[in-house]
């Protein structure tokens, strides 16, 4: 079979993909296309439909600030919330995040809490993502909170962790705030950002829809190989596309799989890469029940990690007088650790024991998967990514996106991957 050319050929139809192709357009590419394995575009910012209700492919909500990026999303009329969270533990509701929430508590428990944070350890004594929390929280802190929920999240212990990813995703510890959150519910939000924004309609898709739009999407295209010295890609089903420029935003173990020139020292760094899997469990009541936005589960034996509330972020996703929760329980790896039928008791579970819903309120309880959550940063991992991203680059691959740099990306920063990957042919 013949193979077709195009100039730009972009591996994935997600916010990165897209961003690259926007990108590609803007410096003058005529030909550009973007490969999608799925029936529809998104990627992680997809969403589906069951009986009226939206969910989206887990939690989205915008905070993006850069100019590139908002110069798409508020193309999209939308919705702004404070960017407030709750926390559940055996029964009891704590705001986020937890250390500077501790009101709730019995008294010994917080006297307890806080002579431990006291004598944390006064120095950093170590690499590990554990170590870090025993010295910014003390051992009773770290061990009731942030270690035992990395195990749910991460599905990884603490230990094993790297500190590089943290950034300002987690609140360092300062006393006058704990001592101030033990005495009085009415602490200030301490979040990394203030205001969460949302689509009115259609979802957070609706804030990429104009790039699916603009773009030229060829749909269920699953690549198979990549010869990156004859520049061509050979696909699923059957079709064969040489290409000038190639960008993929494919995740880096599989796409290392698909090419027969890769060095026998990057494969094997390349096999090293572990990431998330990602069970989803969507669920549709038959009141509005729900007025978190979104929150954390501590209860070790409540499977989900957080759950959100498509209908709290956007009325449009529920029917009127409906609402509805999404929950996310990860699994290390694309082996799921739990049957269906599990994750939908334990999830009747915590809606009861979380005092949400009964039985009698649930209209459906909806399980799907998703194959990559989020990237898991083992010691050494980014030596390791580092050195395939190298070789994609000798071989003209463009890798960006959350998987494709093998990074902790939010959509914002997916976008402006995507978008930065062509920079050197401005």
């Amino acid at each position: 079979m013949s193979a077709d050319s195009v100039q730009v050929a972009i591996l994935g139809a997600g916010i990165a993909g897209l961003g690259a192709a926007h990108r590609a357009r803007q410096i003058g590419f005529q030909d550009v296309v973007l490969f999608e394995a799925r029936a529809s575009a998104g990627g992680l910012l997809d969403n589906f439909t069951i009986d009226g209700f939206r969910f989206d492919r887990a939690v989205h909500l915008s905070f993006a600030s850069e100019p590139e990026v908002r110069q798409i999303f508020d193309l999209t009329p939308y919705l702004t919330h404070p960017a407030d969270a709750n926390c559940h533990e055996d029964g009891r509701w704590l705001k986020h995040p937890v250390q500077n929430n501790l009101y709730p508590l019995p008294a010994e428990e917080k006297v307890a809490l806080i002579k431990s944070f006291l004598a944390r350890p006064a120095r950093l004594d170590g690499d590990n993502y554990e170590q870090w929390l025993r010295h910014q929280y003390g051992d009773g802190i770290a061990d009731r909170y942030p270690i035992r929920y990395t195990r749910k999240y991460w599905a990884t212990s603490a230990r094993e962790l790297s500190t590089t990813w943290i950034g300002n995703r987690m609140r360092r510890a300062e006393l006058d705030e704990i001592l101030y959150g033990a005495f009085t519910s009415e602490t200030p939000n301490h979040y990394y950002t203030k205001e969460m924004r949302y689509p009115k309609r259609g979802g957070f898709k609706a804030f990429i829809q104009p790039l699916i739009d603009a773009s030229d999407i060829r749909f269920d295209h699953r690549v198979e190989r990549i010869d990156t010295v004859r520049r061509l890609l050979t696909f699923a089903n059957g079709r064969r596309v040489s290409y000038d420029v190639l960008v993929s935003t494919l995740p880096l173990p599989l796409l290392t799989t698909m090419c027969a020139d890769v060095p026998e020292a990057v494969r094997e760094c390349s096999g090293t890469l572990r990431a998330t899997s990602l069970d989803l469990i969507s669920v549709g009541f038959n009141k509005p029940l729900v007025k978190d936005l979104w929150f954390y589960i501590y209860d070790e034996d409540l499977l989900a990690s957080r759950a959100y509330s498509p209908s709290v972020k956007s009325p449009d996703n529920a029917p009127t007088g409906c609402s509805s929760l999404q929950f996310e329980v990860y699994s290390r790896g694309t082996d799921p650790r739990h049957a269906s039928e599990d994750l939908v008791v334990n999830t009747r579970l915590a809606l009861r024991r979380m005092g949400i819903a009964s039985d009698d309120d649930i209209l459906f309880i909806d399980h799907r998967r998703l194959p990559y959550g989020n990237v898991i940063f083992d010691r050494g991992m980014e030596a390791r990514r580092d050195e395939v991203l190298a070789w994609c680059e000798t071989v003209g691959i463009r890798s960006c996106g959350r998987f494709g740099r093998w990074d902790y990306l939010w959509s914002n920063q997916s976008f402006l991957s995507g978008y930065r990957a062509l920079d050197d042919l401005t």
